[in-house]
């Protein structure tokens, strides 16, 4: 019990997300708990905070504590400065690295049909959601692209796998062209396929 409270604490001081392995190299060296423990405390507080308005959630970089998404448009009322905006060719820039990579950026011209601004790829890389993963063997060995775990982060999911499909999008863009009312209960997926439209309002 002792060693949960104690995991609780780290994790919702934190201001980033954290692994088991990183809450482990809090406690002094003598103290460590083993790793097992660690990840059954996060276990047992993800279990605890099921039903609360603020959950315990594992993204790309480890766990966080977050307020619920129902939630996130009431919370947000608590701050004055709107999120960024960004342009929809910055996101579609992204959207191409995030379901192509790695990718380069003659390919992603390829595919988007127009060339794409340095301000763009350095805005992504600023943001920290796109970084060079290689440089391709061809003539002036062009940089390839990949997405980054503060991309993860930031929209809220673990792993790449739980990107929607692009059938997913395809049908969520239909619906709302058609003026259909987003349903209630929404699945991980859909969620993050609206954080994409949302942003690029």
């Amino acid at each position: 019990m002792e060693i949960k409270r104690i995991v609780e604490a780290i994790l919702f001081a934190a201001s980033r997300p954290m692994t088991a392995k990183q809450v482990q190299q809090v406690f002094p060296e003598i103290e460590q708990p083993e790793l097992p423990e660690i990840q059954s405390a996060i276990d047992a507080i993800v279990e605890e905070y099921r039903f609360r308005p603020v959950e315990l959630k594992k993204v790309a970089s480890g766990y966080r504590f977050q307020v619920k998404q129902e939630l996130s448009r009431w919370v947000a009322r608590l701050f004055e400065e709107k999120s960024p905006k960004y342009s929809r060719a910055l996101l579609e820039t992204l959207a191409i690295i995030a379901y192509r990579q790695p990718v380069t950026r003659g390919e992603i011209e390829d595919i988007r049909g127009v060339s794409v601004s340095s301000s763009i790829m350095q805005t992504l890389i600023e943001r920290e959601w796109v970084r060079i993963v290689a440089y391709k063997e061809a003539p002036g060995r062009p940089a390839i692209y990949g997405t980054t775990k503060q991309f993860l982060d930031y929209f809220n999911i673990a792993s790449l796998d739980e990107l929607p499909t692009l059938q997913e999008i395809q049908n969520l863009d239909l619906s709302m062209d058609n003026g259909q009312q987003p349903m209630q209960v929404k699945s991980e997926k859909q969620e993050t396929s609206e954080q994409f439209a949302e942003t690029a309002e």
